[in-house]
Formats: structure tokens, sequence, C-alpha cells
């Protein structure tokens, strides 16, 4: 048998904002498991997000490093971004992030994986596509980065190297995680 995540619609009895906050919010709900049978939960309600595992003719993939605060480290990561922009679909936020944070574009796209990030404490649903036949933006056409994305290093790594450096710890962003063993199940071993 090959196990697989289902939907549960439990019955919400109660909902509350508990914190508004700038990207997510923080939500109590109170949720009837079985009948007679009530638990409170708090959770980040988060919009979603997108990353990319942009992989190029020589089987090197692009990471950036960005500071992450919660964790007080350096950490490299593919290419990623928020689901904030209403409507857009989230094929097109993949494009945007990588334009923005990779100054790169890609003529070939599929989807690759999705995942619940901590799915304990969060709502938060991130959809992995694959970027390949990856191609430079022009430096007039590139996006203008601030704040914390302001000198990101980028650079290629052969995807082995990636998958070796996951399965050694030195590589813990979730999105790199499953993005690069995603890929190396699905391209590397094929014989």
């Amino acid at each position: 048998m090959t196990p697989r995540d289902r939907d549960s619609q439990k019955t919400v009895t109660a909902h509350q904002r508990v914190y508004a906050g700038r990207i997510w919010d923080v939500v109590r709900d109170e949720v009837e498991l079985d009948p007679g049978r009530r638990v409170e939960r708090d959770y980040v309600a988060h919009p979603g997000a997108v990353a990319i595992v942009a992989v190029d003719e020589e089987e090197r993939m692009v990471l950036v490093q960005q500071y992450r605060h919660p964790v007080r480290r350096e950490l490299w990561e593919v290419p990623a971004g928020l689901l904030d922009v209403p409507g857009e679909d989230p094929l097109e936020a993949a494009k945007r992030e990588l334009w923005e944070e990779a100054d790169l574009r890609a003529e070939t796209w599929e989807h690759l994986v999705d995942y619940y990030t901590t799915p304990g404490g969060s709502d938060e649903k991130l959809q992995v596509f694959l970027a390949r036949d990856l191609r430079e933006v022009p430096a007039d056409e590139r996006y203008e980065r601030t704040d914390e994305e302001l000198g990101m290093p980028i650079t290629f790594v052969p995807v082995r190297d990636v998958v070796e450096s996951v399965l050694t710890g030195g590589i813990m962003n979730p999105s790199t995680v499953v993005g690069a063993l995603a890929y190396a199940q699905k391209f590397l071993n094929q014989g």
C-alpha cells in the first residue's frame, strides 16, 4: 500500500484571530475531533509560497544565501517567495521570484512537488517548481533588490553536491531539502 494523506473536514466550532501580522496571522480554532470532544489549536495562517529548483544544462542548482533571523543563520536556499500578490497564479509567482532573487528566467517549467512546511503549527503550503533552460536577465531588466534580498550571494552548485549537503545536515532550508531530494529522485537516479 502506498500511503497518502487525505482531507478531513472536522467541524470548527470557533475561530478567532489572535494576532494580525504583516505577512501572516496567528489564529485560534476550536475543533470538534469527535462528537463531544473539542480541542483548541493555535496556528499560523499563512498565504502560501513557491520555491524554484532551477537547474542549468550542467546539472547545477541555483542557490541563494539568505539570513533567517528565527534560526540566526545564513541559509543556502533555492529561490522562493510568498504568494502575496492577490490572484497571482503560483507558476507566475515562481517565475517572478526566480527573476527577483536570481536574475534568471527559464524557458521550461514543471511542477515538482508540494509540501506543508510545519503542519503542526502552520497551514503554509509550499509549491515547488522545476525551472530549466535558464538564461540571465539583461542588466537593465533586473529587479532592484532591497531589504533582506539586497546583497544575497547567488551560486550554481552541482545537484549531487546539494543532495550530499542536505543528507549531511549542511543545508537545512526545507524548500532546498525537499526540492533537491525530489529532483534527485526524479532525474538523477534514472538508469
